[in-house]
């Protein structure tokens, strides 16, 4: 064992202690690698759309584009150096200058370091947001399944934790599928804008060519093209935080249903059986809602990282000073995390076990009690709600 327990820390966080996002495609889309790609992305195509204008040579944005690779560069060395100027676009640069040779007096022009950060989670969050759609997409289609095979399958509804009055299972799965498709729908629509502001926010560096170079600079990332410049105008990181903690709480509500409703005094869903899934260290005999425990588990956490991106919205003058530098994990962590959710939620939905038997011996207790007190057995407008709920979805783009 090492005298240090420093020694042990090889700088990987492999997700250990966070098996929701371990392993997923949302976790390598935001991995440290993938953030220092997305940061050399910008750079290159900052030369590039500076080639384009003539502000400097074609070849030189050719050569720095070409340097622009992450493998070439000093993973851990680089966030260390980081420590010195607050952020790793200084010691970047210049590691990219040197990448780069005779090209290298042109890298960075005119930019600050706050456009290649900045630029950089635009373009992670684009590249999780595909993945994380895709994921979403694959859950609304298993939801919309199960809400149209039991439409009509009564169970026991309950209210405050207790038995209520008679629902459908394809009602409840029409409300998850609603819920889930509003929060899909916001998370597309979020505006990732690229950032290119100079200094100060003027782009005094680039003249009379400013307006046309800001243009060309988000048409060579392919994000969308602000008005302004964003550096403490916030909106587009609090608006992404926001939409990723209404993915995380609708996914996080499907899996607490699912949680309950596996339980063994109920048992009227089960998660899919596989190798592996749902033991006990302890108990052989336990099947535990495995997945539906690590949506659970980011849905309670998202909303406390999107918080501290809201709060980095109060940033001062023309640069924040710790706001955004505040911004960078929790928002890595709004990403994988609702990302690891959506991927979860992509296995555990199309492969739920609906228990209709069960739904109907625990509804006849119901249907007892509510005799004895001349209540109404029915289900009501279930069936009409759910055809509801899905014209809706089939209606919704994908």
């Amino acid at each position: 064992m090492p005298s240090d327990p420093s020694d042990l820390d090889t700088g990987l966080d492999a997700g250990l202690l966070s098996p929701v996002r371990a392993g997923t495609r949302a976790e390598a889309a935001t991995g440290d690698r993938a953030w220092l790609q997305a940061m050399l992305d910008a750079e290159a195509a900052l030369a590039r759309a500076q080639a384009r204008l003539g502000i400097i040579p074609g070849e030189a944005a050719e050569a720095i584009a070409a340097a622009a690779d992450a493998d070439r560069i000093d993973l851990p060395a680089l966030a260390r150096r980081a420590r010195g100027a607050g952020n790793p676009v200084v010691p970047l640069v210049k590691d990219l200058r040197a990448l780069a040779g005779a090209a290298g007096e042109h890298v960075h022009r005119g930019a600050t370091s706050q456009d290649i950060v900045d630029t950089a989670a635009m373009l992670v969050a684009d590249r999780t947001r595909r993945v994380i759609l895709a994921d979403l997409n694959t859950a609304l289609d298993a939801l919309a399944g199960h809400a149209e095979r039991h439409r009509d399958t009564p169970m026991a509804g309950r209210t405050l934790g207790r038995q209520a009055l008679p629902v459908t299972f394809g009602l409840k799965a029409a409300g998850w599928l609603l819920g889930l498709l509003e929060a899909r729908d916001r998370l597309a629509a979020v505006a990732l804008p690229a950032q290119l502001g100079g200094a100060a926010g003027t782009l005094d560096a680039y003249g009379d060519r400013a307006l046309d170079l800001a243009a060309a600079f988000a048409a060579e990332t392919g994000l969308a093209r602000p008005d302004l410049p964003w550096h403490t105008r916030r909106t587009p990181v609090a608006e992404l935080g926001a939409a990723l903690a209404l993915v995380a709480g609708a996914l996080g509500k499907i899996a607490t249903d699912v949680a309950v409703l596996a339980q063994s005094e109920i048992d009227e869903v089960a998660e899919a059986a596989g190798p592996g899934r749902g033991g006990s260290s302890a108990m052989p005999h336990k099947r535990n809602p495995a997945l539906a425990v690590l949506i659970r588990s980011a849905a309670l956490q998202v909303p406390a990282q999107a918080q501290i991106l809201l709060a980095a919205q109060a940033a001062p003058l023309e640069r924040p000073a710790g706001e955004w530098h505040a911004e960078w994990q929790p928002l890595r962590e709004c990403l994988r995390l609702a990302g690891g959710a959506a991927a979860t939620a992509a296995e555990l939905l199309p492969g739920l076990e609906v228990r209709p038997d069960r739904m109907r011996a625990n509804l006849d207790g119901l249907l007892a009690v509510l005799a004895d007190h001349g209540g109404p057995a029915g289900t009501g407008a279930a069936s009409a709600l759910v055809d509801r709920a899905l014209a809706t979805y089939r209606k919704s783009p994908a």
